[in-house]
């Protein structure tokens, strides 16, 4: 699978995006640079995967991956897990903005996708 380096070391990027991801899944939207968006996208989409599993496993993946933070861990499992159950991938949305002063990157909203209730 390929993937985007971001300028940073292996260990660098990890941290960064695992924080990303926790930062999206507490406040369901943040602002951040196009391509960390797009990258961090695919994280979000494995947790929430996981927490529909429901599984001891897929938890001690989860948590795994995001640094053991059971807080984060238990909102997927308990409110994202349930909210998607009926949606087979997709739960994020990107929305650009403006370019960034300074150094002219794309900036943009990602957020998670509100289910429809039906």
């Amino acid at each position: 699978m390929a993937y985007r380096k971001l300028g940073r070391t292996n260990k660098h990027r990890r941290s960064m995006l695992a924080n990303l991801t926790k930062a999206l899944i507490v406040n369901e939207k943040i602002e951040t640079t196009e391509t960390r968006a797009k990258e961090v996208r695919k994280f979000v989409d494995k947790i929430i995967s996981y927490g529909k599993d429901g599984s001891l496993v897929a938890r001690r993946k989860a948590l795994a991956f995001l640094q053991n933070d059971k807080v984060v861990v238990k909102k997927v499992f308990d409110e994202l897990a349930p909210r998607y159950a009926n949606r087979n991938g997709g739960y994020t949305r990107i929305l650009k903005l403006a370019e960034r002063r300074g150094d002219d990157a794309l900036m943009v909203v990602i957020e998670l996708v509100e289910e429809d209730a039906k």
